[in-house]
């Protein structure tokens, strides 16, 4: 199916490309989630006409990311969980744990900015975490995994 993306979509094009994807993922993601729209003659004209809106609206997006991305950028977050003597959590830390934790120190994140690529941590620790804030803003930051203090 062909569609104009309607805004910057990783690792498929940036703001009014007209490229070709499977049905399924145009259908269910792209189009309900306003990424895109069918690649239509009446569609064309229509973001020709809006392209300038569109883009200064992207422009403003990556600003605010960018801005979250320099207030993010080498900060630690430490994280308290109930841990065994082994140093071994009861449970884990998830990117929904680091992400309330980000948003207490002030700075807006929701847990699917959060890249666990290794899934969630499982042991006492430091670990280096990505934030996604958005396709050209990606923050690093530290996350300290201690016991818990009963």
């Amino acid at each position: 199916m062909q569609i104009i993306l309607l805004e910057r979509v990783a690792g498929l094009g940036n703001l009014g490309d007209v490229v070709t994807v499977k049905n399924g993922y145009a259908r269910n993601f792209l189009v309900p989630s306003g990424k895109a729209k069918r690649a239509t003659e009446a569609n064309l004209k229509e973001f020709e006409l809006r392209r300038a809106e569109l883009e200064a609206k992207q422009a403003a997006v990556l600003a605010d990311a960018q801005a979250r991305q320099a207030k993010l950028d080498g900060q630690t977050v430490t994280i308290a969980q109930k841990a065994g003597v082994d140093g071994r959590l009861f449970g884990s830390v998830t990117n929904a744990d680091i992400a309330a934790a980000i948003v207490a120190s002030g700075v807006e994140v929701v847990k699917s900015n959060v890249r666990l690529p290794e899934g969630p941590f499982k042991a006492v620790g430091e670990y280096e975490v990505e934030i996604a804030l958005h396709a050209d803003a990606v923050a690093k930051i530290t996350v300290v995994v201690v016991p818990a203090a009963e």
